[in-house]
């Protein structure tokens, strides 16, 4: 496996060594050791998320407040493009944003640490995300930023609107939006 930063050197991708022939695929998705002595976080998973979309379905942007949640993230079937918020105020990137392709076939996985807030868009047909998280969800602890908040400025690959559920359709802006120190 191999452990790439990206523009916020907290967040990471991951590339599992691909083992194929002509009779597929085998790879190992999560190795604690290996996590552990790429990322240097002894990361301690306690849920294990499945989803299924369909194209220009946007989850997100969700995080939650004093039970921040570690995520790692895959797609075992389709694309999405996979955004990250930085929401640590005291965090020289706060309110800044990455995205990255993950999809099927290139069997990324990106490691997203406590105190950001995630969400990605379907850019297959549809598509299965797969994640891991530190921490249990806790609806009452869960916050939404707007997915088209103006001052983060996230440049999602879409053409017209996406489709967003209930929630997420109510997000708040950044600047109203409670925050990490």
């Amino acid at each position: 496996m191999k452990a790439t930063p990206t523009a916020m050197p907290e967040v990471l991708i991951l590339e599992p060594r691909v083992f194929g022939d002509d009779r597929g695929f085998f790879f190992e998705s999560f190795n604690e050791r290996k996590f552990e002595q790429l990322t240097g976080v002894a990361a301690h998973f306690v849920q294990d998320n499945h989803s299924k979309s369909a194209k220009n379905v946007l989850r997100g942007l969700h995080y939650q407040i004093s039970q921040p949640q570690g995520k790692l993230v895959r797609v075992s079937a389709g694309a999405v493009y996979d955004v990250v918020v930085d929401l640590r105020k005291s965090s020289a990137f706060f309110g800044r944003w990455i995205g990255v392709d993950l999809s099927a076939e290139n069997q990324r996985q990106l490691w997203i640490p406590p105190g950001f807030a995630h969400g990605f868009m379907v850019t297959s047909e549809s598509a299965e995300v797969q994640y891991k998280t530190t921490d249990y969800w806790a609806p009452e602890l869960e916050r939404v930023i707007l997915w088209n908040d103006p001052d983060i400025g996230i440049e999602w690959p879409l053409r017209g609107l996406p489709m967003l559920s209930g929630k997420d359709s109510k997000g708040a802006p950044l600047a109203q939006s409670d925050v990490f120190p």
